[in-house]
């Protein structure tokens, strides 16, 4: 089935390996990953972009729901499937129960390289406060944001070499007093998703229809999306 593809851009590693294993070749649209820090901005970005095609029969959104992102999303022309996740973690651990359960071994701040090259992630926005704050009362501000964290998890996804990136998130690790940890990822749904494999992972909404909480069966009052 053809389809095009919008996709967040922290997913790019992920979803170019996934690709390089199918060898199939999709038309995407790419959205800027560090409007996640603006949920409403997302929304407004990825409606936009979907409003823009008109000529596919299906749309894959390649998101979570990511603080309500993409709450009220919808397409005219299109149906829209997407993974029935609460955050992009989920997608990359395999699913909202594998991340339900790391949480309930401990809870934690999690990063793949994606994450970390972000420009809007959690070292970017410590370093911003050291220069608007200095850095004693930045790092009370950060520490006092993630107090209820006890790791910094970094997901092995296999789509990039881990030795790139993890003196960066044991840096951050040590900075804040945090756990370090590299647990594996996986794959599963996004390969199911970019092959048409759309089981009861997924949901399918018919064009016209918007996206809605109950769609994705998560508490109304979550907001998870962890970045």
């Amino acid at each position: 089935m053809e389809f095009t593809v919008v996709a967040c851009n922290t997913l790019r590693d992920e979803i170019n390996s996934v690709l390089e294993q199918i060898n199939h070749d999709f038309n995407f649209y790419w959205i800027d990953s560090g409007l996640h820090n603006y949920p409403n901005k997302l929304n407004i970005n990825i409606q936009k972009v979907l409003d823009e095609i008109k000529n596919a029969e299906n749309i894959l959104l390649l998101f979570g729901y990511c603080g309500k992102a993409i709450q009220g999303i919808h397409s005219k022309y299109a149906n829209i499937i997407f993974p029935k996740v609460d955050d992009c973690i989920s997608l990359f651990l395999g699913g909202i129960q594998r991340k339900l359960d790391l949480e309930a071994q401990a809870p934690a701040y999690y990063f793949t390289k994606g994450y970390l090259e972000n420009e809007y992630n959690l070292w970017f926005e410590y370093k911003y406060c050291i220069n608007k704050y200095g850095k004693s009362r930045a790092k009370k501000l950060m520490k006092r944001m993630l107090q209820n964290y006890e790791y910094i998890r970094v997901i092995d996804t296999k789509a990039y070499q881990l030795d790139n990136i993890i003196p960066q998130t044991q840096r951050i690790a040590k900075e804040f007093d945090l756990n370090h940890e590299v647990v594996e990822g996986s794959l599963e749904l996004i390969k199911k998703a970019l092959m048409g494999k759309w089981d009861d992972n997924f949901i399918i909404k018919e064009k016209g229809s918007k996206i809605t909480l109950s769609d994705i069966g998560i508490d109304p009052k979550m907001n998870n999306c962890i970045y």
